[in-house]
């Protein structure tokens, strides 16, 4: 079967979304594990199906290089609000995509027709360790003691609808393509996880590079960069309430963790489009 697909990113975090409105892809995550080989195919950080919604604006499936089913991707999430005001016609400013974390609000930020950013409500960030998951004690895991590969590391873990591990280490200083996988396959982590290690640069400023769960090292990852946001605020580098702004590989996003909700904005880009065989 050929189909059209749209290869979009959000800071470089990049994948290829097909307009399933009228029938999802027989075979997603056959599709995400063939397409995304940056060398003999498409290229990408997996596939993103958007599809009828009954409940929202569209929703959004999204699947990682391995072909494994991811719950939520904040980069991702913007370009498909992206997609739906410019291809598909839902001319709102604030759109509504429903996602396996949930259904999530975007107020998408408009141009000549053009949506040039996107401020999304990630919803609450969920610090529970049993509801992460993580396997550790008490009702959050901030500065915790995790052994990984013969050393000992502090994380703080946080959900932002997939887990994640924060870790206060340069990013410029590390084997990611070794520790990352380590962090990934831990025992702590019955689901695995998103890894992000960082380093603060000023107040409300952070870099970070990630290790994403099923897919390595990414550009970006909108979830990891909300994911830091609350870990500083958490460990007293950064104030809630504030813009915090991460510098990820790929551009920078802005941050802000409230007792309500995280809030993150950024661009969503359309590179190219074009057909392929799924």
């Amino acid at each position: 079967m050929i189909r059209r697909f749209y290869k979009m990113h959000g800071i470089g975090n990049d994948y290829i979304y097909f307009d399933c409105f009228d029938g999802e892809l027989p075979d997603p995550e056959g599709a995400s594990r063939k397409l995304s080989d940056r060398h003999f195919s498409v290229g990408g950080d997996g596939i993103v199906m958007i599809c009828k919604s009954d409940v929202a604006d569209g929703k959004m499936r999204m699947f990682n290089a391995d072909g494994s089913e991811g719950k939520m991707c904040g980069n991702a999430i913007r370009c498909v609000g992206k997609f739906l005001y410019e291809i598909k016609g839902v001319r709102k400013d604030v759109l509504t995509v429903e996602t396996l974390s949930g259904i999530k609000t975007l107020y998408l930020n408009v141009s000549d027709g053009t949506v040039d950013s996107v401020r999304v409500d990630m919803g609450k960030a969920e610090l529970v360790p049993a509801n992460i998951p993580a396997r550790f004690e008490g009702d959050r895991a901030v500065g915790v003691p995790l052994a990984v590969e013969g050393k000992t590391y502090a994380v703080t873990c946080v959900s932002m609808g997939n887990p994640h591990c924060v870790v206060f280490e340069d990013p410029d200083d590390l084997d990611l393509e070794k520790i990352g996988p380590a962090f990934e396959h831990h025992d702590a982590f019955p689901e695995r996880v998103n890894t992000e290690f960082v380093r603060v640069m000023g107040k409300n400023e952070v870099k970070m590079r990630v290790w994403e769960r099923g897919s390595g090292e990414t550009w970006a990852c909108g979830t990891g960069a909300c994911a830091v946001a609350v870990a500083c605020v958490l460990n007293g580098y950064c104030e809630k309430g504030e813009d915090v702004t991460v510098h990820l590989r790929g551009g920078d996003l802005v941050i802000r963790y409230t007792d309500e909700a995280v809030f993150m904005t950024g661009g969503a880009t359309l590179a190219f489009t074009g057909e392929a065989e799924v």
